[in-house]
């Protein structure tokens, strides 16, 4: 199912700088979508325009009708002398109550492997907790479209590893579509169904080795010898995640 299309959509700056044009893409339902691209490429605004925060001067967007969208954004600031738990911090981003609610956070923080972390200080998380309690406010939505702006910003390579398969895997378990903004190319395609190589335009799209594989590719980010190479990671869906943190347990 197509979640977003767009049309030949350009964007200006109102001093009419071209940021973007003629961009043609789609996503869709249970696949990864990566976009990749230097700085200055424009991926922020094609995030905004796919959220609906900013209108195309020209072309189309379509989108899914009541589509519920989870977003993680690239970093969060919070007043260092607030005093607010990760089970507080979730509390505050759901309409839900009382026992629903807390059930509701038990579930998607086992599912993340982070029921450890629910009365900890939101100040005391590293950078790779504080992205995965982003990520369970995200889920929190039930959406059917999951965007992450450069989720692993502040990771270590092995927490981006993790990061990223664990987002695989809860598009496996939820169906949702996935985009990821990211400049970890060879961690971030390897888990990616589809790739838009994005420098105002499309450069090149396609799966990860056909990304790889094009001119453009390896105009923007070196020679193929030069480019980071990536290994292909597959979910093998053996266990389950949808048991509730027991409760006085933590999910290790």
């Amino acid at each position: 199912m197509v979640l977003i299309k767009f049309e030949d959509v350009s964007y200006r700056m109102t001093s009419g700088t071209p940021i973007l044009n003629d961009i043609n893409l789609v996503i869709s339902q249970g696949k990864i979508t990566t976009i990749i691209g230097p700085n200055g490429a424009g991926k922020t605004t094609l995030l905004k325009l796919m959220l609906g925060l900013v209108k195309p001067v020209s072309g189309k967007i379509h989108r899914l009708t009541k589509m519920r969208v989870g977003y993680v954004p690239q970093k969060m600031k919070l007043n260092p002398l607030l005093p607010v738990t990760v089970e507080r911090f979730l509390q505050l981003a759901s309409p839900l109550k009382n026992k629903v609610l807390i059930e509701k956070i038990d579930r998607v923080l086992h599912e993340v492997g982070a029921c450890h972390l629910k009365q900890r200080w939101m100040r005391e998380l590293s950078g790779g907790e504080t992205q995965r309690i982003l990520l369970v406010r995200a889920l929190m939505q039930d959406p059917d479209l999951l965007v992450l702006d450069e989720p692993a910003q502040g990771v270590d390579i092995m927490g981006q590893a993790d990061l990223y398969q664990l987002i695989a895997r809860l598009r496996d378990q939820i169906g949702c579509g996935v985009v990821l903004v990211s400049h970890d190319l060879h961690l971030v395609m390897a888990a990616s169904d589809n790739v838009i190589c994005l420098n105002q335009h499309v450069c090149c799209s396609g799966t990860p080795s056909d990304v790889q594989n094009h001119p453009s590719y390896g105009q923007l980010f070196g020679t193929k010898a030069e480019a980071a190479t990536f290994a292909i990671y597959t979910h093998h869906h053996t266990h389950r995640h949808d048991i509730p943190c027991p409760k006085g347990h933590d999910h290790a």
